[in-house]
């Protein structure tokens, strides 16, 4: 799962080098399977449109080539994992459980605090670690 955070970084990046993008470059080529909920999407496009309007084609761009996008948990999936995250970020934890992703990649880890056991919370450029760890241990 990827927050709203990650995708604002990747859209507005100047550079093709930054982890947020970078996430979203393996997904873009089925290296990882990224998903995003509903809410994230329009979370990250309604900051962009407030903050870096020259950012929202390649954000389109990103959501459309790199993501799986999926609807946001009913009220009462939610109650299920009260407290394993801020009361904002909740449904996104939730989305992820739904999805059974294994990382949720935010900027905003304490965010996703307890948690859940089967999703780890991480930062893009932890990812990026983990996977460029993975491909090496693969020779």
């Amino acid at each position: 799962m990827v927050d709203a955070d990650v995708l604002f970084a990747a859209a507005a990046s100047s550079s093709e080098q930054g982890a947020s993008l970078l996430v979203l470059r393996l997904a873009e080529l089925t290296l990882l399977d990224a998903v995003a909920s509903t809410q994230v999407i329009v979370e990250a496009e309604r900051n962009l449109t407030q903050k870096l309007t020259a950012s929202l084609p390649t954000f389109r761009l990103l959501v459309a080539r790199c993501l799986r996008v999926t609807p946001d948990p009913a009220v009462d999936a939610r109650s299920l994992y009260r407290g394993c995250a801020e009361p904002e970020d909740l449904p996104i934890l939730v989305a992820a459980v739904q999805a059974n992703c294994q990382w949720l990649v935010t900027f905003n880890v304490r965010h996703f605090q307890p948690g859940v056991s089967a999703i780890q919370v991480v930062r893009p450029s932890d990812l990026i670690l983990r996977v460029r760890h993975l491909l090496n241990s693969l020779t």
